[in-house]
């Protein structure tokens, strides 16, 4: 028997923060540096406030639709060859992601903050984006609205990617500040997204 949809919803997420955790712990303690910036730059405060709620309702809110409490009922009702397709897409966002993150190596950083930029990452999937964890993770909170269409995950998606938009302007500034030249280069050489 195939496990409900919140259920898988709420595995994936689980999955997802738990290497991301993971890997993030690894980065700094190989670095010899914390990995963690927001609050030591300016204007990261909406942008972590946002990825905390997405990310903490990513996880508790299939949680709680598997117990049975539905706040917020679905706009449509996919068929299952779309709800396995969400899911799908979520999957690969995750580990498009996770991908990305693991190709930063020492570079891993959560927020960012002047005079704390690695080294520019050219290789892997940064060849075909400035910001490939962030694709990733909008593709999947995207598979999971696909899944699961209701305002909540709506929202939840929303805030994601309002957090991205945001926190990708912070970051571009940054590292333009702390690299010059070269991160310029690499922007005109990349797409911002894909």
């Amino acid at each position: 028997m195939m496990p409900s949809l919140p259920v898988l919803s709420a595995a994936l997420m689980g999955a997802y923060l738990a290497a991301f955790l993971a890997l993030t712990a690894l980065s700094a303690r190989a670095a010899g540096r914390p990995a963690w910036l927001f609050g030591l730059g300016g204007r990261q405060g909406l942008p972590a406030l946002l990825f905390r709620l997405s990310f903490a309702g990513g996880l508790l809110y299939p949680v709680l639709l598997a117990t049975g409490v539905e706040p917020a009922p679905a706009f449509l009702d996919p068929p299952p060859p779309v709800c396995i397709a969400g899911l799908l897409l979520a999957l690969s966002g995750g580990l498009f992601a996770i991908h990305a993150q693991r190709c930063m190596g020492l570079s891993w950083r959560i927020g960012s903050a002047a005079g704390h930029s690695g080294a520019i990452v050219e290789t892997g999937p940064f060849r075909l984006s400035r910001n490939p964890v962030f694709v990733g993770q909008v593709a999947l909170f995207a598979g999971l609205l696909v899944a699961r269409p209701d305002a909540v995950q709506l929202a939840l998606t929303a805030a994601l990617v309002l957090a991205v938009r945001l926190q990708v302007r912070v970051e571009e500034a940054v590292l333009v500040q702390d690299l010059g030249a070269a991160y310029r280069a690499y922007r005109r050489r990349v797409p911002r997204w894909l």
